[in-house]
């Protein structure tokens, strides 16, 4: 027993002296354990290199004044057809080709094999172009494109790129023939009357170039404002080139243009644009500055014609009276009419009707027998604008003649023999 004592003893100083060691040991083998979990645990996938976005196939170019619109749809999706996580930036190239003798509009354009890049538009700016994921950018032409590149055409192609190696495969190409646009219209004008919205304007004379060509025709554009948003109910220019122009509502060779499709107390803004015409290319202009006009039906009906009065005698105990009648107001806005009478031909009368005469007929009951009366009548629009008198029409209910009473026949009369 006691030598069995220093044993424990020392086996016990010895396990005393190996715990930190075993510690740390198993602190290792936990630490190891927890940094495999930690691979293990699921987490958001990170792409281990850039994907290369799909290219753009509708690549489409019109030109509008002497600019070039482009649109296209943005690509959304990489070659391998996963969702882009972030918008690419975009890489817009621009050549100038001549355009053979032979060839028609509907000729393919031929891709440069190396194309001029023309613009870059970082990620970051993507979504300043961006409506809907479709792309829309203006290629403003400069004075020199068309003086360096004449019976030319413009073509484009568009590349997307996540990265400096990571680019699209080339969109399909988009030509047109271009030429210097006209002027926008500057001066356009609108005058309201009783039949509509009249414009007028001054037909552009010049280009960024030079003299217009001969202008084809004309293409008017309309909107209605609401009025909530509707400035002062008078003529205004606004700024240059408003967003919206409007519905075009008709095509005209030369001005003015009479709007008819119009209703009073409504504002509606209007827009112009000229279409040059070419050899064989019609080019329109930018739109003419916006114009609002409200308006106002402060225009009276025209005077009734074909007023007549007719005597109507006493019937029995019945009194005689005047019938009036004229023709009815070619308007399509009249409310009713009114009816003045005088004794005098050149006075303007008093009013005989309490209230708007609906139809145009008139019966004049309140006649004194042998007086002379002169009628005039007056047409009233919805808005209450009375328009000016007839020309004056006259009656006359005649005296009734007296009538023998055989018993006023003198008592000493004596009986014929």
């Amino acid at each position: 027993m006691e030598n069995f004592q220093p044993v424990l003893a020392t086996q016990h100083s010895q396990r005393a002296n190996a715990r930190p060691y075993f510690f740390l040991f198993l602190f290792s083998i936990f630490a190891s354990l927890a940094l495999l979990a930690g691979c293990g645990v699921p987490g958001e996938p990170t792409e281990r290199k850039a994907p290369i976005p799909t290219a753009v196939t509708d690549l489409a170019a019109a030109q509008q004044g002497d600019n070039v619109i482009l649109t296209f749809t943005f690509p959304k999706d990489s070659v391998e057809g996963r969702e882009l996580k972030q918008p690419p930036a975009i890489e817009i190239f621009r050549d100038f080709q001549p355009v053979p003798a032979s060839s028609t509009s509907a000729s393919p354009a031929a891709i440069p094999k190396a194309p001029t890049l023309l613009v870059t538009i970082p990620s970051a700016m993507v979504d300043q172009y961006d409506t809907r994921r479709q792309i829309h950018y203006e290629d403003a032409l400069q004075p020199e494109d068309f003086t360096q590149h004449p019976n030319t055409k413009a073509v484009y192609i568009v590349r997307t790129r996540t990265s400096p190696k990571k680019v699209s495969a080339d969109s399909n190409a988009a030509a047109l023939r271009v030429a210097p646009a006209p002027d926008p219209i500057a001066d356009l004008k609108a005058e309201v009357t009783h039949q509509g919205i009249i414009l007028t304007w001054t037909p552009p004379q010049k280009t960024a170039v030079g003299p217009a060509p001969p202008i084809a025709l004309y293409k008017i554009f309309r909107r209605e404002v609401s009025q909530a948003t509707a400035p002062a109910p008078t003529p205004g220019a606004l700024p240059s080139h408003a967003p919206n122009p409007g519905v075009p509502i008709d095509e005209i060779p030369a001005p003015p243009f009479r709007d008819t499709q119009i209703q009073f107390g409504k504002t509606y803004r209007y827009t112009v644009r000229s279409v040059a015409q070419y050899p064989d290319l019609q080019v329109e202009s930018l739109d003419s500055p916006a114009i609002e006009v409200t308006p106002l039906d402060t225009f009276p009906p025209a005077a009734p014609q074909g007023l007549v009065v007719v005597l109507v005698p006493a019937q029995g105990a019945a009194p005689g009276y005047l019938d009036l009648s004229w023709s009815i107001s070619a308007e399509n806005d009249i409310a009713g009419y009114n009816i003045y009478r005088s004794e005098q031909e050149s006075a303007a009368g008093q009013k005989q009707n309490p209230e708007l005469l609906r139809t145009p007929a008139f019966r004049d009951m309140n006649v004194v027998p042998g007086h002379r009366y002169f009628y005039k009548v007056t047409a009233v629009d919805r808005v209450g604008n009375e328009g000016p008198a007839s020309a004056a029409a006259s009656g006359e209910v005649p005296v009734a003649a007296p009538v023998e009473d055989p018993a006023a026949v003198p008592a000493n009369a004596q009986p014929n023999e």
